[in-house]
């Protein structure tokens, strides 16, 4: 059975800082900030969460299905997804656009500052979601504002359970929007600063969001995360990494092995676990897409 993702692919050009961004921020002249960073590292990857999402699901041995809007610079992307077996069946290509770029950058503490340009991700609810026999699950993860609206009305009317998973688009939806999202969706994931955003724009707290879906979970970077049922939380621990090397993508990562436990109707707490040690092995490596699985090591 497959998973229908909808979200970016992207190119990500990830940027390496050899300082803090905490000593070169005056926090009392953010009115008039003006900072350059030297950044020795640099390199360009395949990413958008789409894709991201996708690489790690097909690489746990699920059918990933994303829903995505590449570019007239695309011709690539499509390639390497063929190549490691993953369906572009519902990939679009456009001519008069570029694909998402995203221009990352981290620190030694691995923060990050990003600044994103969408380019053909805008166009993405010309594809249309709808119902068929091998569809068990899906996820609406950050795309453009009005595929992520329709998507999710679609994946409701096709009856197509879905997550929701809104992570850097969450800003781009008020308080009403962000209800029926909700509402219309049987997982919620965010992580913690999007899980108070969630909860300040509703109005909800977090035991009533997941009171009015199947289950939400709260990722915590390196302390796991919190799934929450019908009111009531329980911790899922993190997994120590082998080592910590970059962290873009990791989130993504988790959700490909949390729609991969989904797809198998595992309890929820159990996709977190295999998210959490599927996220430990990806910020061992570079890049969003280059993290290896070891089916046989996992149980799997």
């Amino acid at each position: 059975m497959a998973a229908v993702i909808c979200g970016s692919l992207a190119f990500d050009t990830i940027m390496t800082f050899e300082g803090r961004f905490a000593d070169q921020i005056l926090p009392d002249q953010l009115h008039i900030l003006n900072v350059s960073f030297l950044v020795p590292g640099l390199r360009r990857d395949f990413g958008g969460c789409a894709g991201n999402i996708a690489y790690s699901l097909n690489a746990l041995g699920g059918a990933a299905l994303p829903m995505a809007t590449l570019g007239s610079d695309g011709a690539d992307y499509l390639e390497r997804m063929r190549t490691l077996g993953i369906s572009t069946e519902f990939v679009r290509q456009l001519d008069d656009t570029f694909t998402a770029q995203a221009m990352i950058m981290n620190d030694v503490d691995n923060n990050q500052i990003t600044a994103f340009h969408p380019g053909a991700m805008q166009q993405a609810h010309l594809t249309k979601v709808a119902a068929r026999e091998d569809i068990r699950v899906g996820i609406i993860a950050p795309d453009g504002r009005e595929a992520m609206l329709q998507h999710a009305e679609q994946f409701a009317a096709a009856g197509i359970p879905f997550v929701f998973d809104p992570g850097q688009g969450l800003p781009m939806f008020d308080g009403e929007a962000l209800k029926h999202f909700v509402d219309l969706a049987s997982w919620v994931v965010v992580n913690d600063y999007e899980g108070k955003m969630l909860s300040q724009r509703t109005g909800w707290s977090l035991a009533e969001i997941s009171r009015r879906v199947r289950g939400l979970v709260v990722t915590l970077a390196a302390e796991g995360c919190e799934v929450w049922i019908d009111g009531e939380r329980e911790h899922v621990p993190g997994v120590t990494p082998t080592a910590v090397v970059e962290p873009t993508g990791c989130g993504d990562a988790w959700r490909g092995a949390l729609l991969f436990g989904l797809e198998k109707e595992w309890p929820l707490a159990q996709c977190a676990a295999l998210g959490n040690r599927i996220g430990a092995l990806k910020i061992a490596q570079r890049g969003p897409q280059n993290y290896q699985i070891d089916l046989k090591a996992l149980g799997l």
